[in-house]
């Protein structure tokens, strides 16, 4: 007998919002107005936040972060990507024109019990600023 369905487990809202009060009060210890953004385990958006005074560019950016760690087959943080695809020349020319992946670093999956139910994208400082306010926020994990 076939299988016809399978379940999935995703974030939940109130979950996405502790990471991102944990992320807040991280970027605001070193001082930088940050875009936090939670996806669901589909890579569809759960929560965000806008800092006052982070800039607007960083709002497309830490979406598209928290997309890429779902979105990625491995499991690595966007930090991580290069390293991984810089091994393939084809998925090195290929990976850029694939719609919001990026491999700027931010971007982590979230994991519960092994299993990725969601992702995590922060932008608005340089990239070791917002590897450190997304670690911040998984910390509480």
């Amino acid at each position: 007998m076939t299988t016809k369905t399978f379940n999935k487990k995703s974030i939940t809202l109130q979950l996405a919002e502790k990471l991102i009060d944990a992320a807040m009060i991280k970027a605001n210890e070193i001082g930088k107005p940050m875009i936090i953004t939670i996806v669901d385990e589909s890579g569809h958006l759960k929560a965000f936040r806008r800092m006052d005074g982070a800039a607007l560019i960083s709002i497309e950016v830490a979406q598209n972060k928290a997309y890429s760690a779902v979105a990625n087959a491995w499991g690595h943080a966007t930090h991580e990507f290069y390293e991984h695809i810089s091994k393939d020349p084809a998925t090195l020319i290929g990976i850029p024109h694939i719609p919001r992946y990026t491999v700027f670093g931010g971007g982590f999956p979230i994991k519960i019990d092994g299993e990725v139910v969601g992702g995590i994208g922060v932008s608005g400082g340089n990239v070791k600023q917002d590897i450190a306010v997304a670690e911040a926020a998984l910390a509480i994990l």
